[in-house]
């Protein structure tokens, strides 16, 4: 299987600092390279973290704030200047169409590249595929803004040994995945449910419940954090959360791996974060996020309970193969 893994471009807030990037994210799945929030900078940071051009899909915009999406333009002509041969899709708020036409034609370029827009005007589905669904939820902020979240669909994990005790092995494993029954073995007397991986990409919002919606059963949620907690006030007032506060609902969500990111200038200790992320009771594996690390999407997680019901196995066949805002605010 193809690496999946968040390469972080930059996890600055309204002001980048020298340590600091202004946000860019890319989510690499199988196949797909899903760019997030492409502030400025995010091109020469794409070159210093090994993400090219080619390797973009999709490109998914929160919201129409500059840290969040002065990028575009720069990575727009990018993606036309090196010739991209596969298509790419833009997801972005429909009501912030007048800004990425603008930063789409901000210069003169040779338009050559396959760039499709996809507005997003309400919560739901954006691309349902065999592979995954991309979803969307509104945000509370200033401005409309929507996060993204990735769905697998649910499978099944093949179990080795009772693969070998039913006498399957080689191509008769894929058939009895494709047919769901061979010989008289049925999928579920040889497999166990196996839950899709879900990743989830939360930046500047307050409390709602379009964050709990997308951050739901994560096993990676990116989330901004732009303030601690003694800033809860200035976090509501300007539509952004506390470490305390992103924590919490991950926590509340299941959430296997969470990322925080999106810091606010004012901040120097970036371990302040993970303290408070901590003492929200958040218990799961926690990134603080910094410019140009890249965070895999943890392994799938293997349910625990008994083995799938089924009739006894026969007796045993001789060894077989298997199968990291603004809003004019003090952030």
């Amino acid at each position: 299987m193809s690496a999946r893994e968040l390469v972080v471009l930059g996890t600055a807030s309204q002001v980048p600092t020298r340590q600091r990037n202004h946000n860019g994210y890319v989510l690499l799945w199988d196949g797909e390279g899903i760019l997030f929030d492409p502030g400025e900078g995010s091109q020469r940071q794409m070159l210093h973290a090994g993400v090219a051009a080619h390797d973009l899909t999709r490109i998914c915009v929160t919201h129409f704030h500059g840290d969040h999406s002065l990028g575009l333009a720069g990575v727009i002509q990018r993606i036309n200047l090196d010739q991209v041969p596969h298509p790419v899709t833009a997801h972005y708020p429909a009501s912030g169409q007048h800004f990425f036409d603008r930063l789409r034609h901000a210069t003169a370029y040779r338009e050559n590249a396959d760039l499709r827009e996809a507005p997003v005007s309400a919560d739901g589905d954006l691309v349902v595929t065999p592979a995954f669904t991309l979803s969307a939820a509104r945000l509370s902020h200033p401005v409309e803004s929507y996060g993204y979240r990735l769905t697998e669909p649910d499978g099944r994990r093949m179990l080795p040994e009772r693969l070998a005790a039913h006498g399957i092995s080689g191509p008769d494993v894929s058939r009895l995945q494709r047919e769901g029954s061979l010989g008289g073995v049925r999928l579920a007397d040889v497999s166990e449910p196996r839950r899709g991986q879900r990743f989830a990409f939360i930046m500047d919002t307050r409390l709602c419940d379009g964050v709990h919606a997308l951050a739901e059963g994560c096993d990676l949620l990116v989330i901004e954090s732009t303030f601690l907690d003694e800033d809860a006030r200035l976090a509501a007032e300007h539509g952004h959360l506390t470490a305390g506060q992103a924590a919490e609902v991950a926590r509340g969500a299941g959430v296997r791996h969470l990322v925080l990111t999106h810091f606010s200038q004012r901040y120097t200790d970036p371990d302040a974060f993970a303290r408070q992320a901590r003492e929200a009771g958040f218990e799961g594996e926690l990134t603080v996020a910094q410019d140009l690390m890249r965070v895999p999407v943890p392994s799938r997680h293997v349910p625990s309970g008994p083995p799938p019901a089924g009739p006894p196995p026969k007796p045993p066949a001789p060894p077989s193969a298997t199968a990291g805002s603004t809003s004019g605010s003090a952030a």
